[in-house]
């Protein structure tokens, strides 16, 4: 990016130019978003918030957008924009969705503050709920499952990355009608760092990260309530922290009531996925990379899923992986937008990924 770069679209872009704020830009998914919105045709940055690094330049914080014309602001005085991203922690945006929406038309929140349905949920899962009138008005931000209900959405609630990748692997079986809701699902996911935020604390410090396969959710992660609201079904679930930066890679086994032939499991993942611009199919073809693996997909908002079938347990195996910050954030956060607002639903998404690339 060269000195001097605006954080938006150029004179030269065509389309309409649509006015945002990102408020707690300094984290790994505030960059993330910011990078995007960077590259997005349509999106003009005109604020971006940070309490611990008001007046700094943001490229100082994030190193991609070097040269970026815009600094970071204390979030006291917001400006009017068309759309305000949350990149908070959780509890900050049900505190301020109010005043969110006295200067924005449209909220996109990336934290977990409006993805469940009702105030009981969050007494269950999390803390309770200081604005729980505004449940009912959120959207989930995952367009594979919600597209319809995104269009013209006013509040859009960013999914969790662990429940996203599962979500993204498990829906097509019911979908299809292979799951009724009533079958064993054990689902274990593996993480990386960034997950735990750029204040991930002790247990994310590289001495401590590096080399390790710690279970750090046996039971009774909060995702779970994500996963069993959408695809209304109880999950045993997993989560272990991994030696990577970026990436949830989410394995599924799945003990289905009847018999299930790979024909069945290629008819429900096509009828749901064909046509979705940003889910690769990987279920057991030729090459390295014969099933979805967040290396492939590290830096893009794409996700990939597949299976196979284990005949002599009646056991689906389904994998799925994504970038946590990309399509189980900022990337999943940008692409709900396109669809409230009626933008191309890919703009400022098209990366498709680095092959060969390192570590993610």
């Amino acid at each position: 990016m060269a000195a001097g770069t605006e954080i938006g679209p150029s004179a030269d872009d065509a389309g309409e130019t649509v006015t945002a704020t990102v408020v707690g830009g300094s984290g790994f998914t505030g960059g993330e978003l910011l990078r995007l919105l960077a590259g997005h045709p349509n999106f003009d940055v005109a604020e971006v918030t940070s309490r611990s690094k008001a007046g700094k330049s943001v490229g100082s914080v994030h190193p991609p957008l070097r040269g970026a014309d815009l600094r970071f602001t204390e979030p006291d005085d917001l400006e009017s924009v068309d759309v305000l991203f949350a990149a908070t922690p959780h509890g900050v945006s049900m505190g301020q969705v109010d005043e969110f929406f006295e200067v924005a038309d449209t909220v996109v929140d990336l934290s977990a503050d409006f993805r469940l349905e009702s105030e009981a949920q969050y007494d269950e899962w999390y803390d309770g709920h200081d604005a729980p009138e505004y449940l009912e008005k959120a959207e989930y931000a995952l367009p594979e499952i919600n597209r319809e209900n995104l269009e013209g959405a006013e509040l859009i609630a960013g999914g969790g990355c662990n429940a996203t990748a599962t979500i993204l692997g498990l829906y097509p079986l019911f979908e299809g009608g292979i799951l009724e809701g009533g079958e064993q699902i054990v689902v274990d996911v593996k993480v990386g760092s960034s997950e735990g935020g750029a204040g991930g604390g002790e247990a994310s410090s590289h001495p401590e990260r590096s080399g390790v396969v710690r279970p750090y959710a046996p039971t009774g992660h909060r995702h779970e309530a994500e996963i069993e609201g959408f695809l209304g079904t109880s999950v045993a679930f997993t989560c272990h922290a991994v030696d990577m930066v970026r990436g949830a890679s989410a394995t599924s086994h799945v003990f289905p009531d009847e018999p299930v032939s790979k024909g069945d499991l290629w008819s429900a993942y096509r009828g749901c996925y064909e046509d979705e611009p940003f889910v690769r199919m990987a279920a057991g073809g030729s090459g390295v990379y014969r099933y979805p693996e967040p290396k492939a997909v590290a830096g893009t908002n794409y996700a990939e899923v597949g299976f196979e079938l284990d005949p002599s347990n009646e056991r689906i195996v389904v994998f799925s992986a994504i970038d946590n910050m990309m399509k189980g954030s900022a990337g999943q956060a940008v692409h709900a937008a396109n669809v409230a607002l009626g933008l191309e639903e890919t703009a400022g998404l098209e990366f498709t990924g680095l092959h060969p690339v390192g570590a993610p």
